[in-house]
């Protein structure tokens, strides 16, 4: 009876210290996860780190991607569509956090130094209304067939646009139509903050390379 109760007592130690070690390491846990929350609260989401030259040439073969499933191989492309080309742009990646409350709520909120997001436009012409509707349709089955998720799509007498975003990607891909027989191609990446010793333009903006996308008819 003795012994009995003598391991008795030592599995309830035991328990006991186990507990205890336990509780610390929430206790310590816990701290951790109330001081990374109010850091957030304060300060916001960090901005990822991208390459914008390698986000630039992800986002063209997107529109390539496109082109290819629209299949207007008689359209030629629009040389003066304003927008076009390729371009990294940081005056909408704004402050973010409680502590920048007074920056958000400027009548012109500064943007974050070292930060621009990036996109690739380009339109073709030649392109009807009701051709731009049948492409839209077969270019968002074909790419829904390759993964794509549909974000947006529209098709109506005022107009037709469709939106995805390619697998395993956070990018945004839209073509839509334009009065004139314009149909737009472009693909957007959210801000990110690029590396440091990235080229930099005359601008201010990093460098990036040529837009080559559609390839077929690129001169």
């Amino acid at each position: 009876m003795t012994q009995r109760n003598t391991g008795f007592g030592r599995r309830r130690k035991a328990i006991n210290v186990l507990a205890a070690v336990l509780a610390s390491v929430v206790a310590r846990d816990g701290v951790v996860w109330v001081a990374q929350g109010l850091d957030r609260f304060l300060e916001g989401d960090l901005y990822p780190v991208a390459d914008p030259v390698a986000t630039a040439r992800r986002l063209d073969g997107h529109t390539q991607h496109v082109y290819d499933a629209l299949r207007l191989f008689d359209a030629e492309l629009a040389d003066n569509w304003p927008g076009g080309g390729v371009e990294a742009d940081g005056s909408g990646c704004y402050y973010r956090g409680f502590s920048n409350l007074s920056k958000q709520l400027s009548d012109s909120p500064p943007s974050v130094p070292g930060v621009v997001d990036v996109d690739s436009e380009w339109a073709l012409e030649g392109v009807s209304p009701t051709q731009a509707k049948a492409v839209l349709r077969r270019a968002r089955g074909e790419l829904g067939r390759q993964g794509w998720k549909v974000t947006s799509y529209e098709e109506s007498k005022f107009r037709n646009e469709l939106s995805m975003r390619p697998p395993g990607t956070d990018d945004t891909v839209a073509a839509e139509a334009y009065p004139g027989d314009r149909l737009m191609v472009r693909a957007y990446a959210e801000c990110a903050r690029y590396p440091s010793g990235t080229p930099m333009g005359a601008y201010g903006a990093p460098e990036l390379q040529s837009q080559q996308a559609p390839l077929q008819l690129r001169r």
